[in-house]
C-alpha cells in the first residue's frame, strides 16, 4: 500500500511540473543579482515608434527603417508582447534570460530596442499610463542568463 501511495504522489508531481501548474523561479543558468535601470513601454506609437499613414496603415515613424510597415505588438524575438515580456541589450542579456524585477514580477528578455543599452531594460505594460506610471527606476534585479 505504501508503494502505491508513493507511486501517485511521484505522478502527482511530475505532472504539475510539467504542466506549469506551479509557480516557481527559473532554473535555467545560474542566477546573479544586479542594479538594472528598469522603464516601461507599452506597445502605442510614442512607446514603440510607429505612426498611421494617410490611410491608417501602421508603420515606423523614424530611424533607418521610416516608412516601413510596422508589426506593433510583435517582439525582436518574434513572440506577441505581453506582460512579463523584457526588452533588454541582448548583446548582455540574451533572449530567454528570464529575471524578476521587485514590483514588477517575473520576465523573460524577449525583445530589444534602440534606445536600450547597457544595464537597462524595458517591461512591458498594456497600457501608456500604466508604463508611464512606472517611469525610471534602478531595481536589485535577480537575473538567470540561459544555459
Amino acid at each position: 500500500m505504501k508503494r502505491v501511495w508513493v507511486t501517485l504522489a511521484v505522478v502527482v508531481l511530475l505532472t504539475t511540473l510539467s504542466t506549469g501548474c506551479v509557480h516557481r523561479a527559473p532554473d535555467a543558468g545560474k542566477r546573479v543579482e544586479r542594479t538594472i535601470l528598469c522603464t516601461g513601454y507599452c506597445p502605442c506609437g510614442k512607446c514603440c515608434n510607429w505612426k498611421r499613414t494617410w490611410y491608417g496603415k501602421k508603420v515606423v515613424a523614424s530611424g533607418p527603417n521610416k516608412g516601413k510597415p510596422k508589426k506593433v505588438g510583435q517582439t525582436a524575438r518574434g513572440t506577441q508582447a505581453k506582460v512579463g515580456t523584457i526588452a533588454a541589450d541582448t548583446s548582455i542579456y540574451p533572449f530567454g534570460t528570464r529575471m524578476f524585477v521587485p514590483g514588477y514580477g517575473y520576465g523573460v528578455v524577449e525583445d530589444r530596442g534602440s534606445a536600450i543599452k547597457g544595464h537597462h531594460i524595458d517591461l512591458f505594460f498594456p497600457k501608456h499610463t500604466t508604463a508611464a506610471k512606472w517611469g525610471r527606476q534602478s531595481k536589485r534585479v535577480q537575473v538567470w542568463l540561459p544555459r
